[in-house]
């Protein structure tokens, strides 16, 4: 007798189904009359699989938590009803990321499902289709998409050659487009560098919407807006706790005024943040020095692998204030193929914008893991 399963009656979906070939050419000629062009243009958001490899192109933290965590997390998790909604406003995953970030009271909070719903949530409060997005460019590739999905245009504003901040360029498109909503990635994916600070305020000063700044990549830098979010009428800071460590855990969040922060909630979907991620925040942040210790551990390796790629013939290297190294090489596809083949995953941005040409986006690892890779990169340069 069959006591568990999740059949309902249902039946099989890989049951052959009769006339299939014309259920799916029908299908295709709904899905193109109903599916918005934009849309149908598009390639969905690739996530490589790693069977085994080392991982080296998604910016993760590649050190696990300390023992002792594990068990405190799992007595924790293993209280949790799961068979209930969890807390619609999270209040105590909120109170916690107060404690740790010494937020005021008098400063808005709210999280997201990792910092990906937060950018949607924004964008999607902010911008009508008669919108202007506005961002460097090249920078992180959701800022163009949800505006895109938002029916509002958005206009990227080249870096430099070198990939620092044209300011110039930027204060005349915000003259010119007066965009709805900045993005400033600080530090910037994929190039990894940080803008000056000065400059920052300069944009916030002349835009005449919101400004967000993108602090995916704060534990690696020393420069913040977080405590400034009240000094400006019009910014916002967006951060995500996935690259201090917590990948897994999706969970982002946005501090700003109050105001901003209440219209963001009522775009916000409800439950958006799971009861196993709310339980397990608390304790994580107890643990911070942990994860400290883990941030410098990545910052001194970034220096050792940026050093080591620098001394690689035909290797540029650029400034970065990330958990990333990006390397222009020789050969951005066969040095991508070669390092696939020896196991090791990064990722290749060439032909995703032209000042990208023949760029490697490589994830600072362990050091063994950075060792494999200037091992591999020795045979291929």
């Amino acid at each position: 007798m069959r006591r568990y399963g999740w059949n309902f009656g249902l039946r099989s979906v890989n049951a052959p189904q009769p006339h299939q070939a014309g259920i799916n050419a029908a299908v295709a000629a709904r899905v193109e009359a109903t599916i918005r062009p934009d849309v149908r243009a598009l390639t969905a958001y690739a996530v490589s699989k790693a069977h085994g490899a080392i991982k080296l192109d998604a910016m993760e933290n590649p050190y696990g938590l300390p023992e002792p965590v594990y068990a405190e997390l799992a007595a924790v998790l293993a209280r949790v009803p799961l068979n209930r909604y969890p807390d619609g406003s999270g209040d105590s995953a909120k109170q916690a990321l107060r404690r740790s970030l010494g937020l005021a009271d008098d400063v808005g909070l709210i999280l997201g499902n990792g910092s990906d719903e937060l950018l949607q949530i924004v964008t999607t409060s902010v911008c009508g289709s008669d919108a202007v997005v506005l961002a460097p460019d090249p920078s992180f590739v959701m800022y163009r998409l949800n505006a895109l999905y938002a029916k509002a245009r958005f206009v990227g504003v080249p870096l430099r050659a070198d990939f620092t901040l044209d300011v110039s360029a930027m204060l005349t498109a915000i003259e010119r487009e007066r965009p709805s909503l900045v993005w400033i990635a600080y530090p910037n994916n994929p190039t990894g560098g940080l803008f000056p600070a000065a400059e920052l305020e300069r944009i916030i000063a002349a835009a005449p919407g919101l400004v967000v700044v993108d602090e995916a990549y704060y534990a690696f830098s020393d420069h913040s807006f977080l405590p400034r979010v009240r000094d400006y009428a019009n910014l916002a800071v967006v951060r995500t706790v996935s690259k201090i460590g917590l990948a897994g855990l999706r969970l982002g969040y946005a501090v700003a005024h109050p105001a901003w922060i209440v219209e963001f909630d009522k775009v916000r979907p409800p439950y958006n943040v799971n009861a196993l991620t709310q339980a397990a925040l608390p304790v994580l942040l107890s643990h911070e020095a942990a994860f400290a210790r883990q941030a410098h551990d990545i910052r001194a390796e970034r220096a050792r692998l940026a050093g080591a790629l620098t001394r690689t013939q035909g290797v540029v290297t650029f400034p970065t204030h990330t958990n990333f190294v990006l390397a222009r090489v020789p050969d951005a596809d066969g040095w991508f193929a070669g390092l696939r083949a020896a196991g090791i995953l990064v990722k290749n941005l060439h032909r995703t914008h032209p000042l990208l040409a023949q760029c490697l986006r490589i994830t600072v690892g362990t050091a063994a893991e950075n060792d494999r890779l200037l091992a591999a990169v020795s045979s291929l340069s």
